[in-house]
């Protein structure tokens, strides 16, 4: 065992492999929350009468808005009372609204309890990078972080088969049954199993005057802003996919019941770009992996948008090239956020939620208006990425003021 793994096995008394299925499984409720339900969209506004087929995005927006900004009050209270009771307490509510969603009998009321199933969800995710850096930095933080991602990743590969089996089996309401159950198992291994990781000496008094100056220290740091603001743009383009691609995959290239396998081909390849990323990070360092992976994806998404503003573009061309970008997208991600999370370790539970509100609601926005922007075509879809990876980019350049692809992770100065 090296010497990371007894240090994370000191901290938290659970074997190392355990620690990385544990966070990787926090993380796979927000991942299964979206992906399950993308082939039962249609199924889903057929039964619930909603006529203007865009409208079925909002299962995904009431979802992820309330997600992004939930998560400013999970960080204070976090580094209040600690990672594992906040933990608890949003997975009860995931789980909650889960029942409330299989239930749902009006489209309304799906939306309101996908709402506060976002509003749940937003505690694992935001403690999942609290408790990584609780017990890890810098590189070895990446580290973990990508081969958290590796295991968690599966989900999107496998999820909307899954979604779809359950369609073809029974109902779409058994999908929101098993988000149920898998929060369900998830609190329990946490109330059973899982120790608290914050010092008591890194507890916080919750205050305004407290709240607001963590947020201040986050939000006047130039490294955790430049690479949040990247973080918001790069999830920006990822929602607009996962908004679009039901409609892409069905209507446009006519994939059909294959839409799972083609999604499935395409996630794969973040996986595969995270197994890499783990194995190469702490020789190469977060910064230099990051920036030629933005690079490259900008790159990729420039030739995308012009082979469908021409339009060339098929299933051939869509599939090999949004598969390049989401091992981009794979090797970039984990080091984006573990570069933000550098400079302000010592109020992890804060620092995460506001990377974690920008992030996603931040991405949202975009988003949303890519998905809605659907033309019948991949045109809206693949400028819009272009603009958000081109954006990304020079956010990242003025935040290192020019000095791109350089080995250092720390702060430049």
């Amino acid at each position: 065992m090296s010497s990371t793994q007894s240090d994370a096995y000191a901290r938290l008394g659970i074997p190392y492999a355990e620690f990385i299925v544990f966070i990787a499984s926090l993380m796979m409720l927000n991942a299964l929350a979206i992906d399950i339900m993308l082939p039962a969209l249609p199924d889903i506004g057929n039964d619930l009468g909603v006529s203007d087929v865009n409208d079925r995005q909002l299962i995904l927006s009431a979802y992820l808005i309330s997600f992004g900004f939930t998560q400013l009050l999970y960080g204070p209270l976090a580094d209040r009372f600690g990672r594992k009771p906040v933990l608890l307490v949003g997975l009860v509510i995931y789980c909650l609204a889960g029942i409330g969603a299989a239930s749902a009998p009006s489209f309304e009321l799906l939306l309101l309890a996908r709402f506060v199933q976002g509003m749940g969800a937003a505690a694992p995710r935001v403690l999942a990078f609290a408790i990584v850096r609780d017990c890890f930095e810098g590189r070895q933080m990446a580290r973990v972080m990508s081969l958290t991602m590796m295991v968690f990743i599966l989900v999107p590969v496998i999820a909307p088969s899954i979604g779809q089996l359950m369609i073809l089996a029974g109902h779409w309401r058994w999908i929101f049954g098993l988000l149920t159950i898998g929060s369900a198992i998830v609190a329990g291994w946490t109330a059973l199993h899982i120790p608290e990781t914050l010092h008591p000496e890194d507890r916080t008094r919750i205050s305004f005057s407290s709240i607001m100056t963590n947020y201040r220290i986050t939000l006047t740091t130039r490294q955790t802003v430049g690479y949040m603001i990247a973080v918001a743009l790069m999830f920006g383009g990822m929602f607009g996919f996962l908004n679009s691609v039901q409609q892409i995959m069905v209507d446009v290239y006519d994939m059909g019941a294959a839409f799972p396998l083609v999604f499935a081909g395409i996630a794969l390849s973040i996986a595969v770009a995270s197994m890499l990323n783990s194995r190469f990070v702490v020789k190469l360092g977060m910064r230099v992996i990051a920036h030629y992976a933005m690079a490259t994806m900008a790159v990729i998404y420039v030739i995308h948008a012009l082979i469908a503003n021409l339009g060339l573009d098929s299933i051939w061309t869509f599939a090999p090239l949004m598969a390049a970008a989401m091992c981009c997208f794979g090797l970039m991600m984990a080091n984006l956020n573990s570069l933000a999370m550098v400079p302000i370790g010592h109020i992890a539970g804060s620092a995460a939620a506001i990377i974690g509100f920008v992030g996603t609601t931040g991405g949202t926005i975009p988003g949303y208006f890519i998905g809605q922007a659907f033309d019948g075509t991949i045109i809206p879809f693949t400028t819009g990425f272009a603009i958000l990876s081109i954006a990304a980019l020079v956010v990242v350049v003025i935040t290192e003021h020019g000095h791109m692809f350089r080995a250092g992770d720390m702060p430049h100065t």
